[in-house]
């Protein structure tokens, strides 16, 4: 018996096709198993072809039809809502709708906002941290918002304007670059931190004739004016300023470096104590590195007396002698000066006695600092003697002062007797060994010193062992008192009630 061969078409068969291959699959059955007398003739299917007009003499193939797109489907226009928010996002500058929005809104505008907006559309506009946060990211690699009271806004504004405080060109920058900022700056702006001011562009002199060299002297030429940016208007207008950190200099000047470019002249010394004077709410004020010498630093200190707001004056890396600590001493007095940082000056002995007679009567300093100066024993000693009845100074820092024995001895009397001092720092003196003895003894009587800095001072190491055990002790007793207050009282107010009086 011979079995039929059919050769299947590629493509799908049409149903009658279909039907015509099932019938012959079941005679091919039932052939199979009744015997045939004779062979069977083969069927085979025939090839459907197309009968509309116009199709042609080609087989007809089945295929489906596959979407080009992925993303394809059948909502294919947005919302009304989202064609507003479109509209109101690409026209923002010219037509900047926030305010009226529901809250959801303005936050769907605001993320798609570009932080390349004019400030003028912005600053008084947006106050959300999250549009600020863009703005100062993608313009500052580094963001330290912590320091700028973990305000985004206040961070981008501040140190924009720092940055035009910091490129101002005397004569030469429109002053309208910075005062036009007054107005988009003036309620978020509380620190101004600027870390260099650039001189006025110096021309090259004019060449002078043979027949006038000789005519007059070379003291007789005029000195270019080196003034800085004066800060006067500014200041006034920002209504919220505290802090105020300024360097007299230039930054990366490379090799074109001169002298002339850290002067701070007595221009910018008369308008920057009018301008602090000025501005009441100033609560911090830093001038360091500057070159700020006596007769700069009686100036600004002149205009700082019985300022209703001062609270830190830091006049640190400058050329301050005795005669600028007399002027510090006296604003102890008239002042409500809780911080003073004259540290890296040129204060010797009598500058030193000026202002262990202001510590001995004042009550508010809590800090003062006088590292990397020159009082030596005789202005070791007078503080020492002030510290005896001042009971308001915390932070004491005398390191690199030239301080030898005799000033140990005194300061050991201060550990048995003061009670407010928890910082001293007398690093980088001759304190030797038996002022570290004399050292070791008073603070065998000290409760309340937390931190003493006795490095590269010639004492002897079991003194300095000694000395931090006591610190240890001292600073695990402060903890404690810290977690419980009440365990901490005095006998006569926790006996009391037990045993009263009469």
């Amino acid at each position: 018996m011979q079995e039929t061969q059919t050769t299947e078409s590629p493509s799908i068969p049409s149903r009658s096709s279909t039907s015509t291959q099932d019938r012959s699959s079941a005679v091919g059955q039932t052939s199979s198993t009744s015997p045939q007398p004779s062979k069977p003739t083969p069927i085979i299917p025939p090839l459907v072809k197309p009968t509309g007009p116009g199709s042609g003499s080609g087989v007809r193939w089945m295929r489906r039809i596959i979407a080009e797109d992925a993303e394809w489907s059948l909502a294919i226009v947005p919302l009304l809502t989202e064609l507003c928010i479109q509209h109101i996002v690409k026209n923002f500058q010219n037509n900047p709708i926030l305010k009226q929005l529901l809250p959801e809104h303005q936050k769907k505008v605001l993320s798609h906002l570009s932080p390349d907006l004019p400030l003028a559309v912005t600053a008084n506009l947006i106050d959300d941290e999250s549009y600020w946060r863009r703005c100062c990211t993608q313009r500052w690699p580094v963001c330290h918002v912590d320091n700028h009271g973990g305000s985004w806004k206040r961070m981008f504004f501040e140190l924009h304007l720092e940055n035009l405080l910091k490129h101002f060109i005397p004569n030469t920058t429109d002053p309208a670059v910075i005062l036009n900022m007054l107005p988009l700056c003036r309620n978020y702006v509380r620190a101004l931190r600027v870390d260099q001011f650039l001189p006025p562009v110096q021309l090259p002199a004019p060449p002078r004739g043979g027949d006038q060299s000789d005519s007059g002297s070379e003291g007789e030429m005029e000195e270019p004016a080196m003034d800085h940016y004066q800060l006067d208007d500014l200041v006034a207008g920002l209504s919220h300023l505290e802090e105020l950190d300024l360097v007299y200099g230039v930054k990366d000047c490379g090799m074109n470096f001169e002298w002339n470019l850290f002067l701070f002249t007595y221009r910018d010394c008369h308008s920057l104590a009018a301008t602090v004077k000025a501005c009441h709410t100033l609560k911090i004020f830093r001038l360091t590195r500057s070159k700020v010498d006596d007769d700069k630093a009686r100036i600004l200190i002149r205009s700082l007396l019985d300022h209703p707001a001062l609270e830190e004056l830091d006049l640190s890396h400058n050329l301050i002698g005795d005669r600028g600590a007399r002027a510090a001493a006296k604003l102890l007095s008239h002042s409500r000066l809780r911080v003073l940082n004259l540290a890296n000056n040129q204060v010797r002995a009598p500058g030193a006695h000026s202002l262990a007679h202001a510590l001995g009567h004042n009550s508010n300093l809590i800090s003062l600092n006088l590292r990397l100066n020159c009082i030596e024993d005789e202005g070791g000693q007078a503080l020492a003697h002030a510290l005896h009845t001042n009971k308001c100074l915390t932070t004491l820092h005398l390191g690199g002062n030239e301080l030898s024995e005799p000033t140990a001895t005194l300061m050991s009397q201060v550990l048995t007797i003061n009670t407010t001092l928890t910082s001293i720092n007398l690093s980088c003196n001759h304190i030797g060994l038996d002022g570290g003895k004399q050292l070791l003894e008073g603070m065998s009587d000290n409760k309340t010193l937390l931190e003493f800095d006795l490095r590269l001072s010639d004492i002897a190491r079991e003194s300095e062992y000694l000395i931090g055990q006591a610190l240890c002790a001292n600073r695990e007793a402060a903890r404690q008192r810290a977690l419980n207050p009440s365990h901490f009282m005095s006998p006569v107010t926790a006996k009391g009630p037990e045993n009263p009086v009469g």
